[in-house]
């Protein structure tokens, strides 16, 4: 790949991982999105999407553990099935035309959470039944493995919409969600392949340190509403252009 091409993609993933960090997200459905609109294959999308969400959502726990928002009891009943449930994902290799499909459905998903999320979401009313957590985390496990999106973007607005867990405490049990089943999917992904991208380490210290700066960036109050308004737009394209190309 030429290094001007790399380039490019590493200026990409920098810019989405200062915005996704700085509300609160590990960025896989960006790096996913900024991937396919340059026309990469998805047997590059995908483990390069999870191995940039490890980096970036390991940055998310640390932050949201130490400020004291994780909850334990409302994590591992999510987590517990979906982190097998992510690997079988991931070992699974998809036709192109079905990937770009539940891609870029993955993808519009993402947008119209970033869309809706910019309205005052409700504080937490219940906590969820056992047999819901269990099978929404390993339905979220798979789709994360098969998209390399991590789950955050379908685990979040569950959380909040169903009245499970308050914003803070949402983004809190999502980011190492999204962490377990990014290092599971991948191990999937690698005992099925054996490879990754010869760039990613190019990629990596772009999404370290957009990452970091993107946390600072969110912790000083940055427009979260313009942001993620900005983010579904790219999201959008990005969904329609594997959906309808």
């Amino acid at each position: 790949m030429p290094p001007e091409f790399v380039l490019l993609l590493a200026i990409g993933v920098f810019a989405i991982a200062v915005l996704y960090s700085s509300v609160g997200h590990a960025g896989a459905s960006g790096y996913i999105a900024w991937m396919s609109l340059l026309s990469l294959a998805p047997v590059v999308i995908r483990p390069t999407a999870l191995a940039l969400n490890i980096l970036v959502a390991s940055i998310a726990t640390w932050q949201f553990v130490r400020a004291g928002h994780f909850s334990w009891r409302l994590f591992w009943p999510f987590v517990v099935l979906a982190i097998p449930a992510a690997y079988v994902g991931g070992y699974i290799t998809l036709s192109t035309n079905a990937f770009k499909v539940l891609l870029g459905l993955a993808l519009l998903s993402s947008a119209a959470h970033f869309a809706l999320s910019s309205s005052k979401q409700p504080a937490a009313s219940s906590k969820p039944p056992l047999w819901a957590a269990l099978a929404a985390g390993a339905a979220i496990g798979l789709l994360s493995g098969l998209t390399g999106t991590g789950g955050g973007i379908f685990l979040t607005p569950l959380l909040l919409f169903l009245g499970w867990a308050a914003p803070k405490q949402a983004a809190a049990v999502s980011a190492p969600f999204v962490l377990l089943n990014s290092v599971s999917g991948i191990l999937g992904n690698l005992s099925a392949t054996r490879s990754l991208p010869p760039f990613l380490v190019a990629l990596f210290v772009a999404a370290g340190v957009g990452g970091l700066v993107g946390s600072r960036l969110g912790s000083t109050r940055l427009s979260a509403s313009a942001i993620k308004s900005f983010l579904a737009g790219v999201l959008v394209i990005a969904g329609g252009k594997l959906l309808f190309t």
